[in-house]
């Protein structure tokens, strides 16, 4: 195997036997499934990485294996292509495939369907989705631009798969607002980010007069009190949610920015990379500067409420602002007319 240097191409360059007869085939699978782009006559190239040279190091021991022919090679440039034309196609590759699964999701969001009979985390077709976009994530190796419309697709998806139309909050479990009003609601003591993003879901979409206190969680919470992500309590975690979703799901807070929100504050409450969104590292190290900056914890909390309302605005504005939502709503307002 090739030794790194800094090149920043590494190129395999193939020749295969007849025989067997499905050996192209499967050699070009694997070769798109590592997300190689292909220059021409059996020229692959991907980004000189780690990853990548594992990648191709598998494909050669397969062709090899076959007594096929193969050379790998690295180089900081390669004729006929500037790094910027190479970069464009790495990029309009993935771009395809994000384009595909993003129609994939929205067919699935025209299907019929009536109400829910299961969670959106244990949909078969959602997670087949959310897998395939982890996969083409994984050699996006140049962050296409589509990778937005996709992850908008099933955040979309997500919330219609959670909240059906016409559900009815006596068969779905979900809640009113209005009677969660004029509460104090209690939590543990030094929040982090799931108890700072439920208390903005709270206050933004629930219950905007809410007020926050704090217990410990042995202690016992007064009749009228609503306690949240504290052990055995109704708003907690239940099942593969964070409170922020548990709260999310049971008052039916249908929305795209909510949704997106819901994504970062998963993956770091429970320290998953389900969704993988690259903000996330960032979000988790403010977290952590506001934990050491304020020693009072209502004076945290509401720091930390002002820091979530602001990464959601960020996430309504991007749904703003998406392909085809100014279409939809000049079709919407034409059908009114």
């Amino acid at each position: 195997m090739l030794e790194p240097n800094g090149a920043r191409w590494l190129l395999l360059v193939h020749q295969l036997p007849p025989r067997p007869s499905n050996l192209r085939v499967r050699i070009w699978r694997r070769l798109q499934q590592i997300g190689a782009a292909v220059l021409r006559n059996s020229i692959y190239v991907l980004p000189d990485t780690p990853e990548t040279r594992e990648d191709f190091a598998w494909v050669r021991a397969e062709i090899t294996a076959h007594a096929g022919q193969v050379s790998l090679l690295e180089a900081n440039s390669i004729d006929g292509y500037t790094d910027d034309e190479l970069v464009r196609q790495f990029q309009g590759d993935r771009d395809a495939d994000y384009r595909r699964l993003a129609g994939d999701a929205r067919r699935l969001l025209r299907r019929p369907r009536g109400r829910a009979s299961r969670r959106a985390a244990q949909h078969p077709d959602l997670r087949k989705l959310e897998e395939r976009f982890a996969a083409i994530t994984a050699i996006d190796h140049f962050k296409a631009p589509a990778a937005d419309e996709a992850r908008k697709a099933l955040e979309d998806l997500q919330m219609t798969l959670s909240f059906p139309n016409g559900a009815s909050g006596a068969e779905d479990g979900s809640l009113r607002p209005e009677d969660f009003r004029r509460r104090v609601w209690v939590t543990r003591p030094r929040p982090g980010i799931d108890r700072m993003a439920s208390a903005w879901l709270v206050r933004k979409f629930i219950a905007p007069d809410a007020r926050f206190a704090f217990t410990p969680p042995q202690a016992r919470v007064p009749k009228r009190h609503i306690p949240f992500d504290m052990p055995d309590v109704e708003f907690g975690h239940h099942g593969s949610d964070c409170t922020f979703e548990t709260l999310a799901r049971r008052f039916r807070v249908r929305d795209t920015g909510v949704a997106r929100l819901g994504h970062v504050v998963h993956d770091l409450d429970l320290k998953e990379a389900r969704y993988g969104l690259p903000e996330g590292v960032a979000v988790g190290r403010l977290m952590e500067g506001l934990r050491a900056a304020y020693t009072d914890d209502a004076e945290l909390l509401e720091h930390g409420i002002v820091l979530m309302d602001a990464l959601y605005r960020s996430y309504a504005r991007d749904a703003a602002l998406a392909p085809g939502r100014s279409r939809q709503r000049k079709s919407s307002k034409a059908r009114r007319a």
